[in-house]
């Protein structure tokens, strides 16, 4: 099923690159081939769902963002469908220049904190200088801070830690509709079991359809590689799944989605999701981030 999408998507970047000048010509309404113009709004937010895009915080800008995950759908209505529990993260985001942003957050599950920097490599641009794609890097450091399940025995800091390491490829085919591919590695430093590998790779892809100038359909998916899940408990994991809807208020990003995943940290919600869609186990939640200017000259 990965490889097929996979396929799809790359048949997209070659179909379209042939007339990827006019395109990016006609989207950014440009008449002069002597300069260079730069693809924008790939996606609304820096989020799809629960992973990244290749978009960035400005540079100078604070973003504040509030993610919520309510419980599974499954419990009916004497769970109230989910609502009468809850999961949240709580983070910080900003452009510490034009190409590079870095963000800190803290969870609930698994009182987790992380800190996680993204680059732009590459930018989708046209004109003098044109190149098709964007093209991000991403990583993160998290720190579980749940109290040892074993205090007696000897315990190391270095336990605690996931990495995340990431290549955001994202072509903005035109106004209508964007695409990305996430090739992702997940490092954990200790894992359940002698027979789990440490060291788990994903592809992840992730769209978006404009609706109207201020609404949009958001979906990504995180195919964890089946050699990498080992043990009974690695097995019963399942891949991520994630839709929703990208509504602009002007002031904020207000995020509606539906998921399988109620972890809002990389190695949580692609690696360590039990819940599956087709067993109705799914998750209602929202992401809502604010900006804040703090520098006003943006020339950097």
């Amino acid at each position: 099923m990965m490889r097929t999408i996979v396929i799809i998507f790359i048949s997209f970047l070659i179909s379209t690159g042939i007339s990827a000048q006019s395109e990016l010509d006609s989207l950014l309404m440009l008449n002069n081939q002597d300069e260079t113009s730069f693809t924008f709004a790939t996606f609304k937010s820096t989020r799809v769902i629960n992973g990244q895009s290749v978009e960035k915080v400005p540079f100078g800008n604070l973003e504040f963002r509030i993610s919520h995950r309510f419980g599974s759908t499954k419990g009916g209505g004497y769970e109230f469908f989910g609502l009468d529990q809850a999961s949240e993260r709580l983070g910080f985001e900003y452009g510490l220049t034009k190409w590079m942003s870095i963000g800190i957050g803290r969870s609930t599950i698994q009182k987790n904190f992380d800190g996680f920097t993204k680059i732009t490599l590459f930018r989708q641009s046209s004109g003098k200088k044109s190149f098709p794609l964007t093209i991000d890097y991403f990583g993160s450091i998290v720190v579980t801070s749940l109290k040892w399940a074993e205090p007696d025995r000897n315990n190391y800091f270095s336990s605690r830690l996931t990495y995340c390491n990431q290549l955001l490829i994202a072509r903005k085919m035109n106004e209508m509709f964007s695409l990305q591919l996430m090739p992702t590695v997940i490092h954990k430093n200790l894992v359940k079991t002698e027979i789990d590998r440490n060291t788990i790779p994903v592809i992840g892809i992730a769209g978006r359809i404009k609706l109207t100038n201020r609404i949009s359909f958001s979906t990504e998916y995180y195919y964890v590689i089946t050699a990498s899940r080992m043990s009974v408990t690695e097995k019963n994991m399942k891949n991520c799944l994630g839709i929703g809807f990208d509504f602009d208020t002007g002031g904020h990003i207000f995020q509606l989605h539906f998921t399988n995943a109620s972890s809002m940290v990389e190695k949580g919600f692609i690696t360590e999701t039990p819940d599956n869609w087709i067993k109705g186990e799914i998750h209602f939640g929202f992401n809502l981030n604010r900006q804040f200017p703090l520098v006003k000259n943006k020339n950097m």
